[in-house]
């Protein structure tokens, strides 16, 4: 017999008193408080009081705007069992696209820790739970679909680890203090592919906009709160895929807004052009940022990072010098430090890995092959595939089946095929493999569309999202230098010829080598996509045989 307690309500005035059953109004529960009309609304919350929670929530003009109750208990409940999952059920409702939440932010104080059973109520009872709504029809999807969307990963409700929520608490600390000085502030977070910086910047951006909107709200239990009520704030990314992530996100959360998440080049237009200043601006991918005037994108200033600061009272940039992919957004550290070092800069670094599901030893091998360095390629292991190929055609089918059995792999690939922006199909082909790159025109990210499955993704379909497995085809233009024993790029068989056009905005610096890092810094990316595996396959037929005779001599010497 299931120890889980679900019971069903009207939202109304007598609710307290109909709550009979002892585990739900004297021990802890989460709540759902929901409505069914067109546009449908709810709100989630956990208490161990749920009579005086639904007296103070009749109160509320918003929460009766609702109209039923569904109150969860469970012979086990503790409050840190209850808060965890009423956090689950929040990213799953935002991630499910039905309802528009209520929910405000959680304050600095709540936090999600470890505690006794928590893989129990995290994963068993919440998908028993779950599982319950889905019958209900409450909810839509299966847990399977929300947790591989991109809006699920990069929720501002997801749980931080210790080092996240440092940096999201400085991060808004630093924005009070500075959100009223006379001279500009600017915020750096560094860190590697994977450690986790958008989901810091999506959760953070949410707090700052709830602090913006409502009077009421607090976050530290400090003063200075008040400092962020009715400013006006950001979020800017350069890149349409995650901007479509973050506008999807906006639907499902009371103050996030559509009008409040842009590209850097509108946005410092629209500034510039009504003579406004921002209060708060976040930019995510800064790395992405034109480092140097491009008028073919309408952007006509020195570099969009000083245009960005220029009309913001504080700026928050998220930076990794290892994903720049352009010569006009080719930025160096002494550019970056140049720029923002009269801007009081306090800079953050987050350092661990959180979307592989890899050992260092894995990591480490991306790391040193990105640095042209082919050392013997680790085995796999339990919680991470990685696998290289001699036929592309291979690969793509155990993407295939990698897709149907774990859901979101593709097959990527270094931008060594022509593709055009005119609408019209450009095909990336190897022996025996002939597939098309990325479509452009889905209205959802690429990955989530299942016909994109028979399709190739580019850097820029991919970069800054996870996949479970992804297959890398490493195009022409990387190839293998016998003599030295090393990784060798030939930049003039890269197809991305508008990447490489141009000169750096970050001075003097040799310009075939920065190519080359661009080529590289691509590499990287779309190697640390992967959750739980990495294919590789090769075009140059060199480089081919070398990964697989390093596959093979790694497994042959047991490394």
């Amino acid at each position: 017999m299931s120890e889980l307690m679900i019971e069903y309500f009207n939202f109304e005035k007598d609710l307290p008193e109909n709550i009979n059953n002892e585990k739900l109004h004297s021990y802890p529960i989460v709540y759902i408080l929901n409505n069914g009309q067109k546009n449908p609304m709810a709100y989630i919350g956990q208490t161990v009081q749920a009579r005086n929670r639904m007296k103070s929530h009749y109160a509320n003009p918003d929460r009766r705007k609702l109209d039923k109750a569904i109150l969860i208990g469970h012979e086990k409940f503790n409050q840190s069992a209850t808060y965890n999952i009423e956090t689950n059920l929040i990213n799953h409702f935002i991630a499910d696209n039905k309802y528009k939440l209520q929910n405000r932010s959680q304050f600095a104080s709540q936090k999600t820790h470890n505690y006794y059973e928590k893989p129990y109520f995290h994963s068993h009872v919440f998908e028993e739970i779950w599982e319950e709504l889905r019958e209900k029809r409450i909810v839509q999807n299966s847990i399977e679909e929300i947790r591989n969307r991109d809006v699920f990963k990069l929720s501002p409700y997801k749980e931080l680890s210790e080092s996240q929520m440092e940096l999201k608490n400085a991060i808004i600390k630093y924005c009070n203090q500075h959100i009223h000085d006379e001279r500009k502030a600017v915020f750096l977070i560094k860190g590697d592919a994977g450690t986790g910086k958008s989901v810091v910047l999506s959760s953070t951006f949410n707090t700052i906009q709830d602090l913006a909107n409502d009077k009421d709200s607090f976050y530290s239990m400090d003063d200075l709160d008040k400092n962020l009520y009715g400013t006006e704030n950001y979020l800017l990314v350069n890149h349409q895929e995650m901007l479509k992530t973050y506008e999807s996100i906006s639907t499902s959360l009371p103050n996030l807004k559509k009008k409040n998440f842009e590209k850097p080049t509108p946005f410092i237009n629209k500034m510039q052009k009504e003579n406004r200043m921002a209060d708060i601006t976040l930019v995510d991918e800064a790395h992405l940022l034109l480092s140097r005037t491009d008028t073919y994108n309408n952007f006509r200033g020195n570099n969009q990072l000083e245009e960005i600061i220029k009309h913001s009272k504080v700026t928050v940039i998220v930076y990794d010098e290892k994903q720049f992919l352009k010569v006009k957004s080719h930025w160096s550290q002494e550019l970056l430090e140049g720029i923002v070092k009269d801007f009081h800069p306090e800079t953050f670094e987050l350092k661990d890995q959180f979307r592989m599901q890899a050992s260092p030893k894995i990591v480490n091998w991306i790391d040193r092959f990105v640095q042209k360095e082919l050392w013997p390629i680790p085995e796999s292991e339990e919680n991470f595939e990685i696998r290289v190929f001699d036929d592309a055609t291979e690969m793509h089918e155990l993407i295939v089946k990698r897709s149907k059995s774990h859901g979101l792999s593709r097959v990527v690939s270094t931008f060594d095929y022509v593709h055009k922006k005119d609408g019209a199909d450009y095909f990336v082909e190897e022996p025996g493999f002939k597939k098309v790159w990325n479509r452009t025109h889905y209205k959802e990210t690429w990955a989530e569309v299942p016909e994109t499955i028979n399709e190739v993704g580019s850097i820029y379909t991919i970069q800054g999202f996870d996949l479970n497995y992804v297959g890398v085809i490493l195009g022409p233009s990387v190839t293998y230098n016998k003599e030295k024993d090393e990784l060798e790029i030939d930049t003039s068989k890269y197809k991305d010829t508008g990447a490489l056009a141009g000169e750096s905005g970050a001075g003097e610096q040799n310009l075939e080598e920065v190519k080359e890092r661009i080529i590289l810094n691509s590499i990287n990316v779309l190697m640390k996509r992967g959750v739980k595996g990495l294919f590789i396959y090769a075009s140059n037929p060199e480089l081919r045989e070398k990964l697989m005779e390093r596959k093979m001599n790694n497994e042959f010497r047991g490394y």
